[in-house]
């Protein structure tokens, strides 16, 4: 939850940080994606010209997709009211991304060196954000959506 703290200023707590720290860096992604598709397509650390053949437009539309769940996990981080509703959206896009990369790379669509490079930006982030909603929906008192 967002601490008040003097002079007005909100400080967060674990999952705050937890949640603002990867919203910046989906934002960052996002808004790469929406800017420079073609550099980000080609210098992204992760190999993204094995997944297919280059599309602008293709590359915009998910860029949409991060930014609209960077928004939700930075307004996660500082809104404890719709903090879980937020994070299990977040939480539900990055484990879909996830389990089309898993698809992909079993499926020998990707060689399995994207086991490597698909940690740290796709799998990490969403095992963090399954963790995290699971945490926060056990802490509701009562049943999830009452």
């Amino acid at each position: 939850m967002a601490v008040q703290r003097s002079g007005g200023f909100r400080g967060l707590d674990g999952l705050g940080w937890l949640f603002a720290i990867l919203g910046v860096g989906t934002l960052a992604n996002a808004l790469w994606m929406l800017a420079g598709p073609m550099h980000w397509y080609t210098d992204l650390p992760a190999a993204v010209p094995d997944t297919g053949p280059f599309n602008p437009h293709f590359v915009r539309d998910i860029g949409c997709a991060f930014l609209t769940v960077g928004a939700a996990l930075l307004w996660a981080a500082w809104s404890e009211r719709y903090r879980l509703p937020l994070a299990a959206v977040a939480a539900l896009f990055l484990a879909a991304h996830a389990l089309l990369h898993i698809y992909d790379t079993v499926r020998g669509a990707l060689s399995h060196d994207h086991w490597w490079l698909d940690l740290p930006g796709v799998y990490l982030p969403a095992l963090l954000m399954i963790w995290a909603t699971a945490h926060l929906a056990r802490q509701q008192p009562g049943p999830v959506g009452s």
